[in-house]
């Protein structure tokens, strides 16, 4: 893909344009991003993706975008964009790809005779509720698709347009379940602006999983990533506006720099926060054993030595004191029922053939 100065690109059925953020956020603050929002729009030809990591907590996973306007300088996922023929810094949170029929996609896939209800992860490698959702409401149909079907749901996301779906998700919840984090790795809204320039503000996403908990959903935070030097000092204040938001559960992972998230991380906390370079470094290089990164899988999201096991001590005492999980729970049976497919039976007929399946 190509920015739209230069000839479109066969690969993408149509281009179009959005303007900064202030259009989506009206409490946006700060200058807009140099570089113009590029979208593009393309029919995917599959939805669900499974995971084989064992750093991650899930299996499959839906991804109805690729990229991410949130912009955050530590996404572990820019690398992916590269496989699109982009860059890994600004193309990743300034060209968006999405995918148009995810939700036509998903109902296909749900109905299949191999699909056996797994819960889904929105979405493990953007954020479904990243701005262009407003526009496109991918997300939200697809959740209609795992309501429609009774498909347990998981969603991690900092987009406060979550909000927005909250009868959806309550609905989803009650048929097959539904579990909510909001990520929320800083306390300070200067250093979470300068990290994560996209996103509303850590009290706005406290407030999305305050609407979230008051609807019945449950709802947990993410502590993702901890920075050693940065902000593992904000663990228990950040534990404790969550449970009084109505967290259930919470969660955290050491900051992962693979490739080239490495260089993008490092030059924009010299550009914002020169001054915490140097420490942040040093304790990074601590808790890695010495490197800046561990790529071994079952290492790539979590530390060691002294230092890594003062800061999970701290964020395991004060979440059994504020009475939130920490663990994953228990998985349960799941209420999946496979979607029909073809002509739908007149409800009087379908009961004089002896069908049983749940309306």
């Amino acid at each position: 893909m190509r920015p739209i100065s230069n000839p479109p690109n066969p690969w993408a059925r149509v281009h179009v344009e959005r303007d900064h953020p202030s259009a989506w956020d009206p409490e946006w603050v700060g200058e807009p991003p140099s570089d113009p929002l590029q979208v593009y729009e393309e029919e995917a030809r599959s939805l669900i993706v499974e995971n084989d990591s064992p750093d991650v907590g899930f299996r499959f996973g839906v991804n109805p975008y690729r990229g991410c306007q949130h912009a955050c300088a530590y996404c572990y996922a820019r690398p992916s964009h590269q496989h699109l023929g982009f860059g890994a810094g600004t193309d990743f949170e300034r060209r968006i790809v999405v995918k148009v029929n995810a939700p036509e996609v998903l109902r296909k896939e749900l109905a299949r005779p191999s699909w056996q209800g797994d819960e889904l992860a929105f979405s493990g490698n953007t954020d479904c509720y990243q701005p262009l959702e407003a526009s496109y409401g991918l997300t939200r149909r697809c959740l209609e698709a795992c309501r429609d079907a009774r498909n347990p749901v998981g969603i991690i996301t900092k987009g406060v347009l979550v909000q927005r779906d909250v009868a959806l998700l309550a609905e989803l919840h009650a048929r097959a379940g539904v579990r909510v984090h909001v990520s929320v790795p800083f306390a300070d809204p200067v250093v979470s602006r300068a990290l994560e320039p996209g996103p509303a503000s850590p009290d706005r996403r406290f407030a999305a999983m305050k609407a979230l908990a008051d609807a019945g959903i449950p709802v947990g935070l993410s502590l993702a990533p901890v920075i050693p030097g940065l902000n593992d000092a904000d663990l228990p204040e950040l534990l404790e506006r969550a449970r009084d938001a109505g967290a259930r559960s919470a969660f955290l992972t050491l900051l992962r720099l693979p490739a080239e998230v490495l260089p993008v991380f490092f030059e924009r906390l010299e550009a914002a926060l020169p001054t915490r370079v140097g420490k942040v470094r040093s304790q990074l290089v601590d808790v890695r054993g010495g490197a800046l990164n561990d790529a071994r899988f079952g290492h790539r999201m979590e530390g060691a030595g002294p230092r890594w096991k003062a800061i999970v001590d701290l964020f395991t005492l004060h979440a059994r004191r504020l009475g939130l999980e920490t663990g994953e729970p228990p998985a349960g049976r799941s209420p999946f029922r496979r979607p029909a497919t073809g002509p739908r039976v007149p409800r009087d007929v379908a009961a004089g053939q002896g069908l049983l399946f749940d309306a």
